[in-house]
């Protein structure tokens, strides 16, 4: 396993979990909201922490800007969880995470893709 394959492992590894029990249970074809619900709703049964629709803060040289990212779900205090419901992920999508990212700081975000035959996820890292 590689360095940057460690960061947060156990989190990431029970998000994505999650994410496979929503994908097993409602395959493809649904609105990215319907998956947003059934993933809040397997985060709570597993206790798992979590924010849904979490605003996020934008940091310019030290001034907190009034526009705000709002990201589909904030993990753990630590980790940005972006879903989409698409026939695949494209470059705009992963370059949203990494804004949210930089914009917050934060060293870790998940992408994942529901509108899919499998389900598609993509760890990003700042």
């Amino acid at each position: 396993m590689e360095e940057n394959d460690k960061i947060f492992w156990n989190e990431c590894h029970q998000i994505i979990g999650d994410a496979y029990n929503v994908h097993n249970k409602l395959g493809n074809g649904f609105l990215e909201a319907v998956y947003q619900e059934a993933l809040s709703i397997e985060f709570t049964k597993l206790e798992l922490p979590f924010e849904a629709q979490k605003g996020l803060s934008i940091d310019y040289d030290g001034f907190i800007l009034q526009k705000h990212y709002i990201a589909d779900f904030f993990c753990f205090d630590k980790i940005i969880v972006e879903i989409k419901a698409t026939e695949e992920l494209c470059p705009e999508h992963t370059a949203q995470v990494i804004n949210y990212l930089k914009a917050t700081h934060c060293k870790c975000g998940l992408l994942i893709n529901f509108g899919e035959s499998r389900l598609h996820f993509k760890k990003i890292l700042n």
